[in-house]
């Protein structure tokens, strides 16, 4: 401890002084390493010669390197060990008996010393190495990942690692990779930079492998560990990323590597969404970050699938889709750190979704979703990060479960009838106001949705969308319509908000209006039929399949839909659930035909365009089976509602095509 604190006592007289007097000889003056330099030759560490100057670029030899570290740590006189070719009297001669008897150096075995050889860059990592011993500095190793390792004399493995561990000697970085050089001679100047930063060391460190020596380069690499819970992070410096990955694998026992402060690499754990300037994050399917998949808000699950070998992107999977994302946009929790995620379970026979902002770190609430499969067991908690299929504490599969509402063509007509939805509306309100708080206050009065059952049933006619789904889009969006957004500008569906900026968004000069926007404007031109921006599929969906790829950043927004949609329609009699029978068109190898007749030689309705189908395969297309038949070519026949009712109410997919849902 009290050689610790000689140091840090040599570096505050340093700072107090360093500004008086900052120039010696030109030679240093204008030189890269002319801190370190100044900072010695201010305390009489290296000394000018005849002429005042420093040569900071000439050869060290061993016995000026030996001396540096004798002056520098004020090491106290020792005549435990001498040498036969030092000169008795000398200073020099002094300085190396001390080094010696401090068991920082050591001489040949015929009994020189050799003081005026050239020192070499492993010799002096050998003498540093014992420096930090002496000062009581844990003397932790790095992997070696030099080209030259294999140059690297037994002896000084250690020492080598260790200078590499506290960045003290870091190598020279070339187009074919970093190389130690470990014959090499060092300059003066690398001596006072290498000595500075053994000084460093010795005064930040408190014995812990956690402790970083100086700021974090935010643009440089680290590795490190989880263990317990506890992150340790080696202050080894990477210049690149392939470097950092190299010395994990050599490692045997390290398994995070760092950009910075932030994990870029780990072994296990999950992802979330970063805050970026659009506080969301896109997917993508190409390695480039070209072509977006889909997108996701701030704090949402993602699952890590690994991070690329040259560290450039990370894969995840969002829903059941696994793409690109770029390092910066994602943040890594390995499995240790993981104080809470995304899990489901049965709450009165319902399947409830808790969810977990991973930005928060905290629960935000949960929805229920519609009845609780058969396969869920009341008490236990599953995961899921599509929705659909879930798994347990173990991650092993448990089961598949397609919610109805949420899988279900938007294109079905409802059974509600324009008084029913206002009713419903009312309904709502009233619950709203007396049971929801303060947010709610007068909700029958000043609501938004007041009076939309008649124009919401004029959509379904006329734009063939579901009346229910859309009185849940709206409920949803616009919270029973008392949102700024509702209030304000009569915009019940988020229409032009961004998360990066949610009091944007478009204005109607009706509620209305708003509905016809939705429907008209958006459902139908940019999400629903096959001609649309965002052909994903005609149901509420996930992030892989539906409106939701595109429509909301929120992952849950289609189940959260659907949810709406089974206790509004629980109520009053399930007079849509389970009307017609899902199938699944899947398309990932290839666009699938509809026809106008139950046959091959029937004209072609419209075509399923080829699209992502997830990690499962089972994302394809949605439809609403209606009828089946056998057709004259002998195959078996699916009569569904038409994504596209301009063309068709209904269409013919032949029935190898399809994948039937089992019933819920």
């Amino acid at each position: 401890m009290l050689k610790k604190i000689t140091i840090f006592l040599f570096s505050i007289i340093f700072i107090l002084s360093i500004g008086t007097n900052t120039s010696f000889a030109n030679d240093i003056s204008n030189h890269q390493m002319k801190f370190e330099l100044t900072y010695f030759a201010e305390k009489g560490v290296i000394l000018p010669d005849a002429k005042g100057n420093f040569n900071p670029n000439s050869a060290v030899t061993r016995g000026e390197f030996a001396s540096y570290i004798a002056r520098a740590l004020e090491l106290p006189d020792s005549t435990k060990y001498t040498f036969s070719d030092l000169k008795q009297g000398t200073r020099e001669a002094q300085e190396i008996q001390n080094a010696a008897g401090a068991s920082i150096l050591g001489g040949y075995a015929d009994g020189t010393f050799k003081p005026n050889q050239k020192i070499t860059r492993q010799q002096m990592a050998g003498m540093l190495y014992n420096a930090l011993r002496y000062l009581d500095v844990p003397l932790h190793q790095a992997p070696l990942t030099f080209k030259d390792n294999n140059k690297i004399d037994n002896s000084f493995v250690k020492a080598v690692s260790t200078s590499v561990y506290y960045n003290i000697i870091r190598g020279a970085h070339t187009a074919n990779g970093v190389y130690f050089n470990p014959g090499d001679s060092a300059t003066k100047a690398h001596a006072a930079a290498y000595l500075y930063r053994t000084l460093e060391v010795a005064k930040n460190t408190d014995g812990n492998q956690n402790n970083n020596t100086g700021n974090v380069d935010s643009s440089k690499y680290y590795i490190g560990k989880v263990t317990n819970g506890v992150v340790s992070k080696n202050p080894t410096i990477y210049t690149t990323y392939e470097q950092a990955l190299s010395a994990l694998n050599a490692s045997g026992n390290l398994n995070l590597i760092f950009k910075g402060d932030n994990i870029v690499k780990m072994s296990s754990g999950l992802a979330y969404a970063s805050d970026t300037t659009a506080k969301t994050t896109s997917i993508y399917e190409d390695k480039t970050f070209k072509k977006q998949i889909t997108y996701t808000q701030l704090g949402r699950e993602l699952k890590y699938n690994g991070t690329s070998a040259n560290g450039d992107y990370v894969i995840v999977q969002l829903g059941d889709v696994v793409g690109y994302a770029k390092p910066s946009a994602v943040t890594l929790i390995p499995t240790d750190l993981i104080d809470g995620r995304d899990e489901y379970y049965i709450e009165d026979s319902m399947l409830v979704h808790r969810i977990y902002n991973h930005s928060k770190k905290a629960y935000e609430g949960k929805y229920s979703v519609g009845p609780a499969p058969k396969f869920m067991q009341s008490g236990a908690k599953y995961y899921s990060f599509d929705g659909v299929h879930f798994y347990n504490r173990n991650n092993s599969l448990v089961g598949t479960y397609f919610p109805y509402f949420q899988f279900a063509s938007v294109r079905l007509p409802s059974s509600y009838t324009a008084s029913d939805l206002e009713k419903i509306i009312m309904a709502e309100l009233e619950n709203r106001q007396a049971f929801g708080g303060d947010q709610y206050k007068n909700a029958t009065t000043k609501s938004k949705l007041i009076g939309l059952g008649k124009t919401i049933k004029s959509m379904e006619e006329t734009e063939h969308i579901n009346a229910l789904f859309i009185l849940a889009a709206a409920i949803h969006e616009s919270n029973y319509g008392m949102s700024t957004n509702a209030q304000t500008k009569n915009n019940l569906f988020g229409i032009q908000v961004y998360d990066s900026n949610e009091s944007l968004g478009e204005k109607y000069a009706t509620p209305a209006d708003s509905v016809k926007a939705f429907v008209q404007r958006y459902m139908n031109k940019r999400y629903v039929p096959q001609t649309a921006v965002y052909p994903f599929g005609a149901v509420p969906g996930n992030k892989t399949t539906g409106i939701n790829v595109y429509y909301a950043s929120d992952p849950h927004w289609g189940a959260k839909i659907a949810g709406h949609m089974y206790r509004i329609d629980a109520k009053y009699g399930l007079k849509d659930y389970g009307k017609s029978h899902i199938g699944m068109v899947p398309t990932g190898t290839g666009s699938v035909n509809t026809r106008l007749e139950a046959s091959t030689n029937s004209g072609i309705a419209f075509t399923y365009r080829q699209k992502w189908t997830g990690e499962s395969k089972e994302f394809g297309y949605p439809v609403a089976i209606v009828e089946e038949t056998i057709g004259s070519d002998g195959y078996v026949w699916y009569k569904v509602y038409s994504d596209d009712p301009s063309i068709a109410k209904f269409v013919w997919i032949r029935g190898d095509l399809v994948k039937v849902l089992p019933k819920n």
